[in-house]
């Protein structure tokens, strides 16, 4: 089973641009804010300055998503998480809120207006909780 990250960033909320660019960062596993900027205007279509793309990374690195590597010339932006992990840590933040503003009645109508490859993915989760739970006890 996949667990939760032991790293955190402080705000996991990001914005489009802020998703591009981390998308980017994981693409090429690190990158200057000149190879994020010139990869962004790769798009004909796109127009975005280069002043605008250091304040996103300068963004990020404030939400906990970024480290700056200030050790080169020039400054590299290398993710503190990875694109699975970032991941599964929104997937459970979603989760979280879902579950915070709602009652078992709630739930359980919203459940009973799903398709089949849903019910069936919640009775999946439903059944690994039950053999993680039983095995925490066993292990006890």
């Amino acid at each position: 089973m996949t667990s939760l990250p032991d790293y955190r960033p402080k705000k996991l909320s990001v914005g489009p641009l802020e998703q591009e660019i981390l998308n980017i960062i994981w693409e090429l596993n690190g990158a200057t804010a000149k190879q994020i900027h010139q990869y962004i205007l790769t798009d004909p279509d796109r127009e975005l300055s280069y002043p605008t793309v250091t304040t996103v990374l300068q963004r990020l690195t404030q939400k906990g998503w970024l480290a700056c590597d200030k050790s080169d010339r020039a400054f590299v932006w290398k993710p503190l998480i990875s694109q699975e992990e970032a991941q599964l840590l929104q997937a459970h933040e979603r989760l979280n809120q879902f579950l915070a503003v709602t009652n078992p009645d709630m739930v359980a109508a919203f459940a009973d207006n799903l398709d089949q490859g849903s019910l069936n993915q919640l009775e999946a989760i439903a059944q690994r909780i039950q053999a993680i739970r039983q095995a925490r006890q066993e292990g006890e």
